[in-house]
């Protein structure tokens, strides 16, 4: 589609000469002669770029400039102003015209500036197009009373520069919510940078937060901004922030306080203005009784606590992730999404979830891949989640146990499905820690606390 210009001048050779170029470079050209008539033309469409007289009968140019701002704050303003109204001109732009074209006019500059005009149109309109699809991508899914919460806590909490520190198990969407946290926040523009401080080794984790100078260390062959650095302006995302070292602890509490970094191996620091969110899935408290974190970090960064739910205490979700994780990778696989059958549903919502929405993801994935129907079935769900799927939640011939609570039947559902996945990986911890998509050291406790485990040597 052509793009289309509207111009306003009052000098008919002007508008004409104008409209003759322009429509000889393949755009669409309107042209009136007055401000009103301007704003008359803007009730009924809209349009890509104008050119704008400042000198006009009735109202001038920044009146109408002001006028049409109102009713569309985003078109591109061109102002045209004689050799006397540079002033004028400069005063437009200040009030939001784009650029400014002076009379007598030079046809060449006038395109080149159109084309600049234009082409930052589209760029902006690209960009909002994609903050959209953004957006959408990291949308909290959910209806749950937990998640409406976490929702609102959220829009109150984006707004404000304060630190954040957040709390979930593994596959809960920790990130998810500092990525809401950023795209509700006054830093929206500014970059989302992602540190995972349990992925990067001990000796490089300074280096990656603060950068480093040229020749720092063996095979720094180049200088490095660090994550603080790149952050500036927007938002340093600290991943499982609980396995930090002590030593990186205290340099990050340090470049909280200031506000400013130190490359490693330089001797000038880096002004830095950076909104901190951290997650964990430990419990600090502990980590700080057992000398592992340090309390005034934890004070520093422990301004708005938010806790992710775990995908068990928000059952009632799962049949809507599930069928947005199936539209989402039926897109994402070029298929044509399908139905989940209520057993299925039913199979799905009655599992404990222990590697929580990360789990239930990557199962609707295999199931968009691999199920061979019209529509899932319970019979396509991997084991045991199949072994759920007929209505009463028991197969046939089958009935369940009597538990006190839902919170039992889990704990026994949890234990005999942790034991299955030990007993299938030959008694490996760290096999089988990756085939439920957990970290050892919560498989570990876990096991532990079922009595799944031998007893350590002076243990009963």
């Amino acid at each position: 589609m052509r793009p289309t210009i509207l111009v306003v001048d009052d000098e008919s050779g002007v508008r004409s000469s104008l409209a003759g170029v322009l429509s000889d470079e393949g755009y669409h050209v309107e042209a009136v002669a007055s401000g009103e008539a301007c704003l008359q033309a803007l009730e009924g469409r809209r349009y890509d770029l104008i050119l704008l007289d400042v000198w006009l009968p009735g109202l001038d140019g920044l009146q109408t400039l002001e006028r049409l701002r109102a009713v569309d704050a985003q078109v591109p303003v061109i102002v045209i102003s004689g050799h006397g109204n540079i002033e004028t001109a400069v005063k437009a732009v200040r009030m939001g015209a784009l650029d400014f074209v002076e009379k007598p006019l030079s046809l060449e500059k006038t395109l080149l500036v159109v084309r600049n005009a234009l082409r930052q149109g589209q760029l902006e309109a690209e960009n909002e197009a994609l903050r959209a699809q953004v957006s959408q991508k990291f949308a909290m899914v959910g209806e749950s009373p937990r998640i409406r919460a976490l929702r609102a806590q959220i829009a109150q909490a984006a707004p404000s520069n304060g630190r954040v520190l957040i709390y979930g198990e593994n596959g809960t969407g920790k990130e998810l919510v500092a990525r809401q946290i950023h795209l509700q926040s006054r830093r929206a523009s500014g970059s989302f940078v992602e540190v995972n401080c349990a992925a990067i080794p001990e000796e490089l984790i300074e280096s990656e937060l603060f950068g480093h100078v040229k020749g720092a260390f063996t095979g720094a062959l180049t200088a490095r901004k660090g994550k603080f650095e790149l952050a500036d302006g927007g938002t340093l995302f600290l991943d499982e922030i609980g396995d930090m070292t002590l030593k990186t602890q205290a340099k990050v509490l340090r470049a909280l306080q200031e506000q400013r970094v130190e490359p490693v191996g330089g001797a000038a620091s880096v002004d830095v203005d950076v909104r901190v969110i951290a997650a964990t899935n430990k419990r600090l408290e502990d980590e700080i009784r057992k000398g592992a974190f340090r309390e005034d970090l934890f004070f520093r960064l422990n301004v708005l606590p938010f806790e992710v739910p775990a995908l068990r205490e928000r059952s009632e979700d799962v049949p809507v992730l599930a069928r947005h994780f199936v539209r989402e990778l039926s897109a994402e696989y070029g298929r044509r999404p399908r139905e989940i059958a209520p057993e299925a549903l039913s199979a799905l919502q009655a599992h404990a979830w222990p590697g929580n929405v990360r789990e239930l993801r990557n199962v609707i994935e295999r199931m968009v891949i691999m199920a061979p129907g019209e529509r899932i079935e319970a019979a396509d769900l991997p084991a045991p989640l199949g072994a759920v799927a007929l209505p009463g939640g028991a197969q046939a011939g089958e009935r369940l146990r009597d538990f006190p609570s839902l919170a039992a039947a889990r704990d026994d559902f949890e234990k005999r499905y942790i034991l299955q996945k030990y007993e299938e990986c030959g008694g490996n911890m760290s096999r089988t820690a990756e085939a439920l998509q957990v970290e050892r050291s919560n498989l570990y406790r876990k096991m532990k606390g079922f009595g799944l485990l031998p007893a350590r040597r002076g243990e009963p």
